[in-house]
């Protein structure tokens, strides 16, 4: 492997394997289990990261918790997102397990004795057809700052959590146990040493597991249970057996009783939830999958009990939904979560409806101290209401969408589309003209919560996007309307069906004829007229096994939503190289080829794809006709391991492309580099890797992002575009350095690649800190990135230069520390225009980045100043070829940066050369301005020592009067040049700004737009300019007559002579 062998070759001197030693302790543990890369590469790419773009709209959460007695302070699970926190009462969210490997979390607990001890259980367990697994039990005793894994690991999907309200070490775990085959960590599990040690307390078979646990409030040692006995396939769900019941402790969980008879249902039980009221403790309250199913209550703490409510808004789903919550204080009060929430205030015999901002609920904690306190989780995330429900927290402060899949359109800046679960479609920015990506850069696009979003190649507003049931939808931007093209209807099983679609079927359109769109069913279906009727390409290209297309659910309930609709076309991929070339891969393990367009089909299934195996994403080589990567999912067969196939000869043979992947980290997505031969990315249930041998060897690409499931990949010109099933969209913007590093590369002391060709980019304008949470825009600017062997040494710099066309230089940076005479880090302008680069030049030993703001040298600065026209920064440069010039090691290096126009804009490269030009000689003049009122300072600063030395010299005073004159006509130019009273943002608005503020103010309305400057900026800049010329001849006649004089009044007293101090631009304020 070149790319990522080479990275951790590069810095094996600097950068060791840790040894294995003792367990390391609590706090460090979770980050040793987390995916991570290997350190070496880990250290070599630090410089790259990726951003997230949004949307900051919620996805399926079903583990909430909170601090009794705190309306601020409350936790959320996501599914597939991570823990988060909350501390102004549901205003903001932070993730608290990014560094970790929690992603999919199941329970969240708080310990009630004790608020720093929090427990969460990893995998979700309303286990659905796109779930994600967990790896066992965490904990943390600094109220999730840090985190250790405590056991548990192939529990898989843990839904319940309850801990000792006086002992935060006593703690009780109801594990579900694999969701797609039997094993034997499953049941009610107990610790007494904080999760040090785990007893098996409660078990029935490896089929069955725990689903719930409910604890008394007045006697922690009785415990209810129910156990779930529940399978997944890729075809089917079942929800029920004899392995499902209800049981009872009371004795701290050492033995079991199960609750049958005596008024409860009789027969198959399918899943059960069970709650305890604080209220009486006596009361308890069953939801119960039964054929007589419904909410059941016993009022003697389950001797007995009577089927309260049967009515079907609360049972229906019952595998999905099931949850019911007793108020911690009122008797009469209870919760049951559905599609909709609803709550009793008469012990269960009626409802009412409690409206919250999404539907499919899953999680509630009730404050004990306040019950009007609540936190909710449901499909659109974590929400929280101060009132009992009657208003709630927006859940649009929480990146944790989980997306399909992933396109891009061709508009500038390019957009990003997917479809989100339980939500729309979206059509977001990758960058924003704001200073961030917020709900104002997206917009739904039709379509549905499961399908894949492709836009016209044509005419980025034409969007095409599905859902199921084959649905497809026509979506048209100028006019903001859908036409939809449906095939079948849901409620089924496929078998009985015309035509069978997967809830993500795949959508193509051709890159050779963009008005051929296809769409996978049991065959490939072809439109030429936009959808208005479609024609089948190809016989069904399935197993076609009807046993594997009966109703699913059962032996209770039905679900067919055709997440389980199966022998499927789930994957369409067609060669970017010859035309007529399609592939075609099935959820049921079977891959076909077409060469000429669908007449003839050829299964070159191999072997080792395993039967009844996913053929979740093709990619068809954009280098290479025969050529086609496979990634293969087989995880709902209970096999987690990656799955990477390749070919090279249109599907005779296949090469298995796995080493390196992890275990458990089964692949979605598979992509090659556009431009790069054998560059591949992989998209795994455990984050992103790459490949830079083709497939041979593969590395983590982790960086900055969590380790959530990435479900599709696109790369984007330079860009790699990632669909996450959990945290929304992430771009790695510029993987020009993958690209271009060969193992040779790292054998150089340093090495400059070539900059990627850098948009005139008007960036974003004024950021308000504060506001709500929202995308990341990239830096403004040219990525230069360059490879160094080791960190310079301590009187070494590593200096960077830029110049254009003719030599000249434009800009310089230095790796020198602040104080060495070099600049210190940060951007000129900051947040007030979010362009890239600070003024340090990075040096580390690995990749580093840096961001030229594409801005000349900046005019001098006055410390403390206050300028109404911004902070002072160079002329933006003109779209052209310009020279990137790196010395480092004793060598210097040579790259072309090519600044490009926004393709937006209809300037002509001459307005661009006039505006540049214009914007130079301003802040030139700027610079000229300030550094004279430098100067004037020194001197000042100089006289003013001299006053003092000579205050009490009585044959001083003709010197004294001397110098006060110098100040005196100092200060009057110099409240020409700046306005020295203002001394904070506001004070402009007060005191007049004068004239090298006005030029700066001018050099903002001349950079303001991409034109040529107007006649009258000429105007202004001539009338400042000759106005800022009347005031440095003013100071220069200072010099040479009154300064000139006192020098030569203070030579008499043997005083050396004051001078005004030597200044470059740019060195001023340092």
């Amino acid at each position: 492997m070149l790319c990522a062998a080479a990275w951790s070759a590069g810095l094996a001197a600097q950068t060791k394997k840790p040894k294995q030693s003792k367990p390391a302790e609590p706090a460090k543990q979770a980050e040793a289990a987390a995916p991570a890369a290997q350190a070496g590469e880990e250290v070599a790419l630090k410089a790259m990261k990726w951003r997230q773009i949004g949307p900051f709209r919620g996805g399926r959460a079903l583990a909430v918790a909170g601090v009794a007695g705190d309306a601020n302070t409350y936790y959320f699970g996501a599914v597939a997102g991570g823990v988060w926190k909350t501390t102004s009462g549901g205003l903001a969210w932070t993730p608290l397990t990014d560094k970790t490997g929690i992603m999919s979390v199941g329970a969240i607990t708080v310990a009630p004795s004790d608020a720093n001890v929090i427990y969460v259980g990893t995998g979700e367990s309303c286990i659905r057809g796109n779930i994600s697994f967990g790896d066992g039990m965490y904990k943390s005793v600094d109220a999730g700052k840090t985190w250790a894994r405590i056991g548990l690991d192939d529990s898989q999907h843990i839904a319940r959590i309850v801990v000792d309200p006086k002992n935060a070490d006593v703690v009780y775990v109801a594990a579900l146990g694999h969701a797609y085959g039997p094993n034997e960590t499953r049941g009610v599990y107990r610790s007494t040493d904080g999760g040090k040690n785990w007893q098996k307390v409660l078990y029935k078979d490896s089929k069955t597991g725990a689903i719930d646990l409910a604890m008394d409030p007045a006697n922690p040692r009785i415990l209810f249970a129910a156990m779930w006995e529940a399978q997944r396939s890729p075809w089917g769900l079942t929800s029920g057996g004899p392995g499902s019941g209800l049981y009872k402790s009371s004795d701290g969980g050492s033995t079991w009783t199960r609750l049958e008879g005596h008024g409860l249902p009789g027969g198959v039980l399918g899943k059960i939830g069970v709650t305890v009221s604080g209220g009486n403790s006596q009361r308890v309250y069953a939801i119960i999958e039964a054929e007589k199913g419904g909410i059941y209550r016993s009022d003697d703490g389950g001797e007995s009990w009577n089927l309260i409510n049967g009515d079907h808004r609360f049972t229906q789903r019952a595998w999905y939904y099931h949850h019911i919550f007793a108020d911690p204080r009122n008797v009469e009060t209870v919760y049951v979560l559905n599609a909709t929430m609803f709550r009793s205030v008469d012990g269960g015999k009626n409802f009412a409806a409690v409206r919250a901002p999404h539907g499919d609920h899953h999680g509630l904690w009730i404050d004990p101290t306040n019950t009007d306190w609540l936190i909710n989780a449901n499909d659109g995330g974590a929400t929280v209401t101060h009132d009992g429900g009657k208003t709630w927290t927006t859940q649009a402060n929480q990146p944790t969408a989980q997306f399909y899949h992933v396109s891009t359109d061709n508009s500038f800046p390019y957009r990003v589309l997917g479809a989100q679960q339980d939500n729309s479609t979206v059509s977001i920015a990758s960058r924003s003209d704001g200073g961030v990506i917020d709900n104002t850069d997206w917009y739904d696009v039709g379509g549905g919560e499961s399908g894949y979003v492709v836009a016209d190649p044509r005419n980025p507003a034409i969007i095409y996007a599905g859902s199921y049931g084959g649905m497809i939808t026509r979506f048209d931007k100028n006019i903001v309307q859908s036409t939809a093209s449906e095939f079948v209807a849901m409620g089924a099983g496929a078998a009985e069906l015309k035509h069978r679609f997967q809830w993500t079927a795949p959508i193509l359109i051709s890159k050779h004829d963009p008005s051929l769109l296809y769409h996978g069913g049991e065959a490939v279906f072809l439109t030429k007229d936009n959808g208005m009727s479609w024609t089948a390409v190809s016989g069904d290209l399935t197993r076609n096994d009807k046993s594997k297309q009966q109703s699913s659910g059962g032996p209770l309930t039905q679900d067919n939503t055709s997440v389980e609709y199966y022998d499927t076309v789930f994957a369409l991929a067609e060669s970017p190289v010859e035309k007529g070339v399609l592939w075609a891969g099935t959820d049921d393990g079977l891959v076909h080829i077409t060469r000429d367009a669908g007449q003839h089909w050829t299964n070159v299934t191999a072997k080792e794809f395993g039967e009844w195996s996913m053929i979740s994403l093709i990619d068809a080589s954009p280098h290479a006709a025969g050529t086609a990567y496979v990634a293969v999912d087989r995880h709902k067969l209970d096999d987690y391991r990656p799955y990477i196939f390749k070919t090279a000869d249109y599907g005779k043979t296949w090469t298995k492309l796995t080493t390196g992947l992890p275990e458990t980290a089964y692949v979605h997505a598979v992509r090659e580099d556009p431009k790069r031969k054998g560059l591949l990315f992989a998209g795994t249930e455990t984050g992103v890797f790459y490949s830079s041998d083709d497939g041979a060897h593969w590395q983590a690409l982790r960086l900055n992002l969590p380790a959530v499931p990435v479900h599709d990949l696109m790369v984007q010109e330079n860009d790699l575009v990632a669909a996450t099933h959990g945290r929304s969209f992430w771009i790695l913007d510029n993987i020009t350095a993958l690209r271009e590093t060969t193992a040779e590369t790292v054998k150089e002391e340093a090495h400059l690649f070539a900059p990627a060709a850098a948009v005139r980019f008007r960036g974003p304008g004024f950021v308000i800190p504060g506001g709500m949470p929202a995308g990341e825009n990239p830096p403004s600017g040219a990525m230069i990135d360059y490879w160094l062997k080791a960190a310079p040494k301590d009187k070494e710099a590593v200096t960077l230069e830029i110049l254009d066309a003719q030599g000249r230089s434009v800009r310089k940076y230095s790796s020198k520390k602040s104080g060495e005479g070099e600049a210190e880090a940060g951007g000129e302008e900051g947040e007030f225009s979010g362009r890239g680069g600070g003024e340090k030049l990075p040096a580390e030993a690995g990749l580093n980045r840096f961001v030229w703001d594409m801005q000349g040298e900046a005019p001098v600065k006055v410390p403390g100043a206050v300028s109404w026209g911004g902070r002072p920064a160079g002329a933006l440069a003109a779209p052209g070829t310009y020279q990137v010039k790196l010395t480092a090691a004793g060598k210097t290096y040579t790259a072309a940066v090519e600044i490009v126009k926004d393709p937006r804009v209809a300037a002509t490269q001459a307005d661009f050369e006039k505006q540049a030009e214009l914007a130079r000689r301003i802040a030139e003049r700027a610079s000229a301005g300030h550094a004279a009122v430098n100067q004037m300072r020194s001197v000042r600063g100089q006289i003013e020592a001299l006053q003092k030395r000579l205050a009490a010299d009585e044959s001083a005073k003709a010197v004294l009067e001397a110098a006060g004159e110098v100040v005196k006509k100092m200060n009057a130019v110099e409240e020409k040049i700046i306005q020295p009273k203002s001394k904070s943002s506001q004070d402009p608005l007060n005191y007049p700004i004068q004239t090298a503020d006005q030029l700066m103010s001018l050099k903002g309305t001349v950079e303001g737009a991409d034109a040529a400057p107007t006649a009258p900026e000429y105007e202004v800049f001539e009338e400042l300019s000759g106005r800022l010329e009347k005031q440095l001849d003013a100071w220069k006649e200072i010099q040479a007559k009154n300064l000139a004089a006192l020098n030569e009044a203070i030579k008499k007293n043997n005083i050396p002579p004051i001078a005004p101090a030597a200044e470059k631009p740019g060195e001023a304020g340092k």
